[in-house]
């Protein structure tokens, strides 16, 4: 797209009421749709087929493509919303954070350094930095289903397909490659060890 043309875009929303610190840094598709008090921080890449509700934050160094972002959203630093990805009102995706292919529920937050693929993510759900879905097998892109109210520990690793029941917890640092039951603690952990007054040798 023309520089003239990216000028025109940005001169047509700041009309819209989308207040933007540094405009000259944000580029906006043809298509983009954004709705009222839609704050955008310097350095974001708005692609094709991507529709802002209102009360939305993105940012710097946000990039986002073919998704759908609710009201009252807050995106970035640093975040990465690929094709086919929708966040609920009042979601959260914060600093390093991929999502891909996936539904984030009302008022969920996957805060920083995590990767969300092919998932369907419930209502006030945490997960915790570090975090990653593991959803593709070599051969095949498989379903991660976390349900309302779920808490995912920081560094888990979540081996799809896999559903995570309502009002559970995965402790930090496991890996969960079976079901989790609802109100349930899952839990997978080497056991720590100490050499007592050890001397290198």
């Amino acid at each position: 797209m023309k520089d003239s043309e990216q000028i025109k875009l940005r001169k047509k929303f700041i009309k819209l009421g989308v207040k933007m610190l540094g405009p000259e840094t944000i580029f906006f598709s043809k298509d983009t749709k954004i709705g009222k008090n839609v704050i955008i921080e310097p350095y974001v890449v708005i692609g094709s087929k991507v529709k802002i509700g209102n009360n939305v934050i993105i940012k710097s160094f946000s990039h986002l493509e073919s998704c759908k972002i609710e009201n009252q959203v807050e995106i970035g630093p640093y975040a990465r919303i690929r094709p086919k990805t929708t966040l609920k009102e009042g979601s959260k995706v914060g600093n390093f954070v991929e999502i891909k292919k996936s539904v984030i529920g009302k008022k969920s937050k996957v805060s920083h350094l995590s990767y969300v693929g092919d998932s369907n993510v419930g209502k006030s759900v945490n997960i915790g930095a570090g975090t990653i879905t593991c959803n593709y097998d070599g051969v095949n892109k498989n379903m991660t289903k976390i349900k309302d109210k779920v808490f995912i520990g920081s560094n888990s690793s979540l081996v799809a397909p896999i559903t995570i029941n309502k009002d559970s917890i995965v402790g930090a640092g496991s890996v969960i490659t079976k079901d989790v039951k609802a109100k349930s603690l899952a839990l997978t952990r080497s056991p720590q060890f100490e050499v007592k007054n050890y001397k290198k040798k």
